[in-house]
């Protein structure tokens, strides 16, 4: 019998996806509990037009990062911090700190998107990459100035 998973079982699939089973653990088991239902052609018509609607999806949300990366390449962002007598930093930046900056100049980078090498525990200009996707990185001049 064909079926349609509505939920993941351990040893026959993923939901989603269509399988052949025996009848009576179909009916006994996976039905029965909402694990399935049968796959008729009305429901695996509806089951890939889903599909097809999620890949556009995630087609367009890949190239939404990708403009993002674009436009955020090469932006130069000015983060102020508490500095000593001797010009030593408070702490250090962060990945948040500077999302935050990102933020004010109105773009939305999640601070676990910032790669941050080595703390920046001085003043200057550093380079810092945003991995959006494994294939779009954008990278952006972080300059660290006396509050």
């Amino acid at each position: 019998m064909k079926i349609i998973l509505l939920k993941d079982v351990k040893g026959t699939g993923k939901a989603g996806e269509i399988k052949e089973v025996a009848d009576g653990y179909a009916r006994n088991c996976l039905i029965k509990k909402g694990l399935a239902e049968e796959a008729t052609s009305v429901k695996i018509n509806s089951l890939n037009i889903k599909k097809d609607a999620q890949d556009f999806h995630k087609q367009e949300e890949i190239k939404a990062l990708k403009e993002e990366a674009k436009r955020l390449n090469g932006e130069k962002v000015t983060v102020k911090i508490k500095v000593g007598d001797n010009g030593k930093l408070f702490g250090s930046v962060t990945a948040k700190e500077i999302a935050e900056v990102l933020a004010e100049k109105g773009f939305s980078v999640d601070k676990k998107k910032i790669l941050l090498k080595d703390a920046i525990k001085n003043l200057g200009e550093f380079t810092v990459e945003v991995k959006f996707l494994p294939d779009a990185l954008a990278k952006i001049k972080v300059v660290v100035v006396a509050l």
